[in-house]
């Protein structure tokens, strides 16, 4: 029954995100809002409104360790994984604007939420303070939008569909609709997911954290698994990039910020092991996006299958250390005396490498 609430629970997320996204797009343009910006801000809170549910619904729910690792999970699990799948599928192009904005503004909301979490909390001012963030940063796209090229409208109707197209729910009540059916579905399939997770924590011995790290996140990053593998198999290999940067910038700052606002005086308390490991995993991911993207601006398939495998060493310590098994510490000695100093080489002599100029 549990398992049939979780997958139902992934479900009503996932349509839910695709009702908000369609109608809420479509509204935007009806009132006259550019193609571009709705692709930057109603598309990117779309694909990630289910950590936002489940985050904000985690939190009501008094399971604030749920909360907290479903963000910090699901932006571990987007480029690692997603990013690294979508690589092998087809090597994936880096637009130049990712490079010199995009992936320094979520190096920039990774360091913040250390730095705000230090004390071992996320109090609603620091929540305040990430949501007044993303409103700047939307304010930001809006007039970054008035420089819109028509490539980047054909690119967006390409992906989405003809802004003026006469279709079914052309009618802003229809759209209206939309919008309030697809955050009905979002607030009760996190209602499902959460209980769901918990019981399975309860049931496989391990911690609300551990569960948010690796289940509920993997499940709310559907939206974005679905967006990036499609477009790299369809060939628009930079929307695949774009989605997976543009969701993690939104994760933090925006499913961080309102669930930090909803706990109110109490705030967001931090597990000691998500500021020991995980938000440093997190923060060593965003960094490691930049000498992979300036490899010729492309993610080669190589690199791919090197994100893919850290992600399966990432979740084979998350499992070792929630049963302490025996394997721990050479597994831990493995990774930090062999491995990560690999890495670091590698990463450093590609930061080296002669690069393709930029178009």
């Amino acid at each position: 029954m549990q398992f049939l609430m979780f997958a139902g629970g992934l479900l009503a997320l996932i349509a839910g995100a695709n009702l908000l996204v369609r109608g809420a797009s479509k509204l935007a343009l009806s009132f006259g809002i550019s193609p571009l910006v709705v692709g930057l801000t109603v598309v990117a809170f779309g694909t990630s409104a289910p950590e936002m549910a489940v985050s904000v619904g985690a939190v009501l729910d008094g399971r604030v360790d749920i909360a907290i690792g479903n963000v910090v999970g699901s932006n571990i699990f987007n480029v690692l994984f997603i990013l690294g799948a979508s690589a092998l599928i087809a090597p994936l192009v880096v637009n130049i604007q990712l490079i010199r904005q995009e992936v320094p503004i979520m190096i920039g909301a990774s360091l913040l939420l250390l730095l705000l979490g230090l004390d071992g909390r996320i109090t609603w001012l620091d929540g305040a303070v990430l949501l007044g963030l993303l409103l700047f940063y939307t304010a930001f796209l809006v007039v970054q939008s008035r420089r819109e090229t028509q490539a980047a409208q054909d690119e967006y109707t390409e992906s989405f569909g003809p802004a003026t197209a006469a279709t079914w729910d052309r009618s802003p009540l229809v759209q209206f609709g939309l919008v309030v059916a697809g955050l009905g579905a979002l607030v009760m399939g996190s209602q499902w997911l959460v209980e769901a997770a918990v019981t399975f924590a309860k049931a496989l011995g391990v911690s609300d954290l551990v569960i948010g790290l690796t289940i509920v996140a993997a499940g709310t990053s559907l939206p974005e698994v679905a967006t990036s593998i499609t477009a790299a198999i369809k060939g628009e290999r930079d929307i695949a990039v774009g989605n997976v940067v543009g969701s993690n910038t939104f994760n933090i700052l925006g499913c961080l910020g309102l669930s930090g606002l909803v706990a109110g005086d109490t705030g967001l308390t931090m597990a000691p092991s998500l500021l020991a490991f995980d938000i440093w995993v997190m923060l060593a991911v965003a960094l490691a996006c930049v000498p992979v993207f300036l490899t010729g601006r492309e993610i080669a398939r190589w690199e791919g299958a090197v994100f893919v495998l850290y992600y399966v060493a990432y979740i084979a310590y998350l499992i070792l250390a929630a049963q302490q098994h025996d394997a721990l510490r050479t597994y831990t000695l493995a990774m930090t005396g062999f491995v990560l100093p690999l890495t670091v080489i590698t990463l450093v002599a590609v930061l080296l490498r002669p690069r393709k100029a930029a178009a």
